[in-house]
């Protein structure tokens, strides 16, 4: 068990959409990610998902609104909620759910990444 560092985390990678792992707790991931432009609409059938931001503006995009997140705002999407995230450059936040979220739901995409893929750091 050792502390975690998120300014030295977001260190270690440049990529955007490509959620790394952190911790688990209690079957949850704590992931963190860099954000640029806008990701895909999709939706998760029976999980959750929080976001959480440290730098940058994070707006999570809804079919009746936008929730529009600054460095120290959180907002839990519920399950089934169709969202795509957006991100002005250089953002970067952190996400909590359940281990076996699909990274975009059940979306087929080019973003997408396999729970089994996603990395530790």
């Amino acid at each position: 068990m050792d502390k975690v560092n998120f300014s030295d985390k977001f260190k270690k990678f440049d990529t955007i959409w490509t959620p790394k792992i952190v911790a688990e707790s209690n079957g949850q991931l704590i992931k963190i990610a860099k954000g640029s432009g806008e990701l895909e609409w999709h939706f998760h059938k029976n999980e959750d998902e929080l976001f959480y931001v440290f730098e940058g503006e994070l707006t999570i995009q809804l079919r009746n609104r936008d929730i529009v997140l600054s460095p120290g705002e959180m907002f839990v999407v519920p399950k089934g909620v169709e969202h795509c995230p957006k991100a002005k450059p250089n953002t970067h936040f952190m996400m909590m759910e359940p281990a076996s979220t699909k990274h975009l739901g059940e979306t087929e995409s080019n973003h997408a990444i396999s729970v089994e893929d996603q990395e530790w750091i």
